[in-house]
């Protein structure tokens, strides 16, 4: 029998240590109540700049460790190298020694970004090609490590280029680099965009409050909700195993995957931008209604916005942009998005995603210039809503190779949609289903609606009064803890 301090101490057991089966995120209990004492501590630091930030470096440490286990030092190693690295940087004034600098951050973040993550994809590519043998190695793939060494790389890239002075502080680099609501799976956040945020003194006005509230509100009703239940009850069931079902079943399970991804990914994103803004800091927009795109470019400039402009600064820039004439633009872009694929996952099916989309924003390009339409021109009417459509049925053509994670699946559920379709079962399925396609139908509504109506959701938010906040969230909590299945959902993108 356990006395009530054997259950206090295995509790707080429990708080302490890292369980793989229960990793730390947003939308769990233990998140709330810890970030509820969090905000306490923060609050009494307000007017000690240094405190707080070391505080806030030190949760951010646990929170990782929480999400990954030991794998923590790594984010240790990436500050303290990259912090140094860069204060060698400016301190140079020779060229070529700046680029033997900014030479090494690129060989230290993306050789642990190369080790665990690509080491088996490579290995077995290679052995593949010299018709050889390779035993996959057993290596644990760290939360969040493609996000905090992109991150990292942006600050020691601006201060190669001369875009921004280097941090005196290390303290201040492993604020930056480590900050819990961004860590494990963005919006990734650029130096030059936070690092005049971090010695601003504390401030978070109504408007802020409110609107970081809302955020955190509809990130949590679109992943807990939304994404959590069409996945387990419907969109799982489909993609693993596509052959027991139809063509109409297979489709509706792409359009569910279309919007799981999107509510995932998405009430992430507004749930550490609403956590930030509590916090006294803005991050910029992730996610702008990217179902709305009427192009494949305009798609990039509404999804993953952190990503997509990442790698159009720090990449396709770099390659030689459109600088160089169309057709070597138009291999950038390919290149571009096949790495941007790579970056998502160590298999062949996200490197067929990445090209795909690629290939799309090539051909985009090309007609760009050819029906002699400017650059961020917008079509109107029909012909908006014909691309609309185009658009996110070409999206979701590439989510099914996204998704499985083997070749052979993605040609199963193709093969379903286009030559055994059954449309009669449609009535059928809604019935059985009908709590899903409700969901369904709900989240694309939402997303669907004008952003006025967004803005003035966020408005009411802010303008109740203190406790009327509490009670729809207490009250959003509820609806949570009744809807959610037994086992954690962890977020799609922590395995990026």
């Amino acid at each position: 029998m356990l006395f009530p301090v054997d259950l206090d101490l295995n509790r707080l057991k429990e708080v302490l240590t890292y369980d793989p089966q229960a990793p730390m995120i947003f939308s769990s209990g233990i998140f709330l109540w810890l970030f509820t004492a969090f905000m306490l501590v923060y609050l009494l630091l307000k007017h000690q700049d240094t405190a707080r930030i070391f505080f806030v470096t030190l949760f951010s440490y646990y929170f990782y460790y929480k999400s990954s286990g030991t794998y923590f030092f790594l984010l240790a190693v990436v500050t303290v190298s990259d912090f140094y690295i860069a204060r060698l940087m400016a301190g140079t004034v020779t060229g070529w020694k700046r680029k033997l600098f900014v030479i090494l951050s690129l060989t230290i973040n993306l050789g642990l970004l190369c080790y665990f993550k690509y080491t088996n994809f490579f290995g077995g590519c290679i052995a593949s090609l010299t018709n050889g043998t390779f035993t996959p190695l057993d290596i644990f793939l760290p939360v969040g490590i493609s996000f905090f060494t992109f991150q990292s790389l942006s600050y020691t890239i601006d201060v190669y280029r001369k875009e921004i002075t280097p941090l005196t502080r290390l303290i201040d680099y492993a604020f930056y680099v480590s900050f819990f609501p961004q860590l494990v799976a963005g919006p990734i956040v650029r130096a030059r965009d936070f690092i005049p945020q971090i010695r601003k003194p504390l401030f978070v006005s109504q408007e802020m409050f409110g609107h970081g509230l809302f955020l955190i509100m509809a990130g949590l009703f679109k992943k807990a909700i939304i994404s959590d239940y069409i996945s387990v009850n419907f969109v799982e069931r489909i993609f693993d195993n596509p052959t027991l079902y139809s063509g109409v079943e297979n489709l509706m399970g792409v359009y569910g995957y279309a919007l799981q991804i999107y509510c995932d990914f998405s009430g992430y994103s507004d749930m550490a931008i609403g956590i930030a803004l509590l916090l006294g800091f803005h991050f910029n927009l992730n996610f702008d209604s990217p179902y709305k795109s009427a192009s494949i470019t305009e798609f990039w400039r509404r999804w993953h916005i952190s990503l997509s402009s990442w790698l159009r600064d720090y990449l396709y820039i770099a390659l030689g942009g459109n600088r160089k004439g169309k057709i070597r633009q138009y291999i950038h872009l390919i290149i571009t998005m096949f790495l941007g694929g790579l970056w998502h996952g160590a298999s062949w099916n996200f490197v067929f995603w990445g090209l795909f989309h690629g290939i799309a924003l090539a051909l985009h390009k090309f007609w760009m210039g050819l029906t002699g339409r400017r650059k961020g021109e917008k079509s109107r009417g029909l012909r908006r809503v014909l691309g609309v459509i185009i658009t996110f049925h070409f999206v979701c053509f590439c989510w099914i190779f996204f998704r499985n994670a083997d070749f052979k699946n993605s040609m199963d559920m193709l093969t379903q949609i286009f030559t055994a379709f059954r449309p009669q079962l449609f009535p059928q399925l809604v019935e059985g289903y009908w709590k899903v396609f409700a969901l369904m139908l709900f989240g694309f509504l939402l997303h669907f609606a004008p952003d006025s109506w967004e803005k003035a959701l966020s408005r009411g938010v802010t303008h109740l009064p203190f406790i009327g906040k509490v009670l729809m969230l207490t009250a959003l909590v509820y609806l949570v803890i009744q809807i959610k299945s037994s086992d954690i959902q962890p977020f799609i993108y922590f395995q990026f």
